[in-house]
């Protein structure tokens, strides 16, 4: 299963750097949740799959055998912020179109556009 998610996350890592590099401020924006997404993922993983093991002790539960919560609350306090900062972001985005009529980051600058 641990191979399969790296794939995953390699490969959400590939898109979103992708996106990135473009000069649209809407695939630059999905692209940074991509990144986040992957990023999520990588510690999911990276906190152990496939463990029966319950979060919290229980009677007749040995610490030995108890799940990691830590990565769990980490990654959800984490989508919680990105969403946050992605919904910023299309604020930002949506206003910037308003005002300058593109979404080109080179006619953003001022810069001329050669297509």
């Amino acid at each position: 299963m641990e191979i399969l998610m790296a794939f995953v996350i390699g490969f959400l890592f590939f898109a979103a750097i992708y996106l990135i590099l473009s000069k649209s401020l809407l695939r630059i924006i999905i692209g940074t949740g991509l990144l986040s997404h992957g990023a999520h993922m990588l510690i999911l993983t990276m906190g152990g799959l496939g463990s029966d093991a319950p979060p919290v002790l229980a009677d007749g539960v040995a610490n030995s055998s108890m799940a990691d919560p830590l990565p769990q609350a980490l990654i959800l306090t984490a989508i919680v912020i990105s969403f946050g900062v992605t919904a910023f972001f299309l604020v930002l985005a949506y206003r910037a179109y308003q005002e300058l009529k593109t979404d080109n980051i080179d006619e953003m600058r001022g810069e001329e556009h050669d297509e």
